[in-house]
């Protein structure tokens, strides 16, 4: 049998206009930390579905002469993709940028190249979950399911909220709410206690780009949250509930608030996953959340080591100490711990970086790690990170398979996993998540 050749996809460029072309002579070229480089044979896949296309303004394509080897900076611009869910980049757009350029809005720009009448881009799918596809679904049926939740619970204030997020902003969480399906969103802090490069429901006015979404304004009270987690597992058998959400502050924050809904979600016979999404800056929450009937964290970490860690997060009265101390009670108190590891190539899966995480991952058990790309402008993460970037990147797929090896149990993925209830979470083993 012949093996199939693997794609070598020529540069994508955009003009002024918005038009993209792929250039005849140049190959693509990716970013990794502050390397330009070509791609790897084994991280090239197509484009996949329900993928984004950006024209990157004030950056020029550089692209790769394969003849002579010369690295070409064009006059067109650089064009960059937008990886949909379960897909994890471990390649970005290579580009030069110009001086006074805008900072780029809070995505994660791939890089992409055009061959044999498709797209590539530099990426892994890390998650066959479908929670967030929704080419077949159509728009009226999630405007028919907003608009029943605020028609049967007209004075819940947090409905009026998620209806907002799936109709407006088009959020996925609170777009299968509307459909009853899947991960059920539970957004209750208004405050926060960290101040991430990143966020994106609360940017300075001189921080270059705006937030994509607006954080809540008001505290749902335990009744509230209770109503839509009742809704929501009366139409999904395998329901989650996730505190924790983009249009959020920290949860933590609000754990009494949190502690009292669960309890009483799980008192009325309440079943399924219950989550928080969390910078786990609190560990004193810990035990009274896994006694209210929580099932699980997810930990969002940029890296395992503290300086980097607090350069991106920007703690505010909380150290990278207590989000260990805050894994270590969670995992005394029988909680399920994912870690929302925000991938940057060429930074995450550097030598230094693996070893870091190696090391937290091996010492306290973690169970799971979901691979997100980290969304920011690459040359403002790397103004930050590059201090900490020294040496190559290893690769996406290295990088997991170092982490396995050392930590046979881990399972890796994209979305939080459904564990089941209270009482049957220890059965999630062969069922979350993508294995090696």
């Amino acid at each position: 049998m012949t093996k199939k050749k693997k794609p070598t996809p020529r540069l994508v460029v955009a003009d002024a206009q918005g038009n993209i072309y792929d250039h005849p002579d140049l190959t693509m070229l990716v970013r990794r930390g502050g390397e330009f480089g070509p791609p790897r044979p084994d991280e090239i896949v197509s484009l996949p579905a329900e993928s984004d296309l950006f024209m990157l303004p004030a950056r020029r394509a550089v692209g790769l002469d394969p003849v002579t080897g010369d690295v070409q900076v064009q006059e067109d611009f650089a064009v960059a993709a937008f990886a949909c869910p379960g897909y994890t980049l471990s390649g970005l757009a290579a580009y030069v940028t110009d001086k006074g350029a805008p900072r780029l809005p809070l995505f994660a720009y791939g890089a992409v190249g055009f061959e044999n009448g498709r797209f590539w881009v530099c990426a892994s799918r890390v998650d066959e979950d479908q929670r967030q596809v929704f080419k077949n679904v159509p728009k009226d049926k999630i405007k028919r399911g907003a608009e029943a939740m605020l028609k049967n619970y007209p004075d819940n204030r947090l409905v009026r909220h998620l209806a907002t997020c799936a109709l407006t902003y088009c959020c996925p969480a609170a777009r299968n709410l509307a459909l009853g399906r899947f991960e059920c969103p539970l957004p209750t802090a208004r405050g926060c206690n960290a101040r991430c490069l990143g966020c994106i429901s609360l940017q300075a006015k001189d921080s270059g780009f705006p937030s994509t979404q607006s954080r809540i304004t008001f505290t749902p009270t335990a009744a509230e949250i209770v109503e839509i987690m009742r809704h929501h597992a009366q139409r999904e058998p395998r329901p989650i509930f996730s505190f924790g959400q983009g249009c959020e502050g920290e949860p933590l924050t609000e754990a009494a608030i949190i502690a009292e809904a669960v309890g009483l979600y799980r008192s009325g016979g309440g079943q399924g996953t219950v989550n928080v999404n969390t910078n786990a800056s609190l560990p004193q929450t810990m035990e009274p959340l896994a006694k209210a009937g929580l099932s699980s964290i997810r930990v969002s970490l940029n890296s395992a080591r503290p300086t980097l860690y607090e350069a991106y997060y920007r703690p505010v009265g909380y150290t990278f100490a207590d989000v260990v101390e805050t894994i270590a009670q969670a995992k005394q108190h029988g909680l399920f711990v994912s870690l929302n590891f925000l991938f940057f190539p060429g930074v995450s899966d550097s030598e230094a970086e693996v070893e870091a995480l190696t090391a937290l991952v091996s010492e306290h058990k973690v169970d799971f790690i979901q691979l997100r790309n980290l969304n920011l402008d690459p040359e403002l993460y790397m103004t930050i990170a590059a201090p900490f970037a020294q040496g190559s990147g290893m690769g996406l797929a290295n990088f997991r398979k170092r982490l396995k090896d050392a930590c046979p149990w881990l399972r890796y993925g994209y979305f939080n996993p459904y564990l089941g209830g209270p009482v049957d979470k220890d059965e999630e083993g062969e069922k979350v998540g993508k294995d090696e």
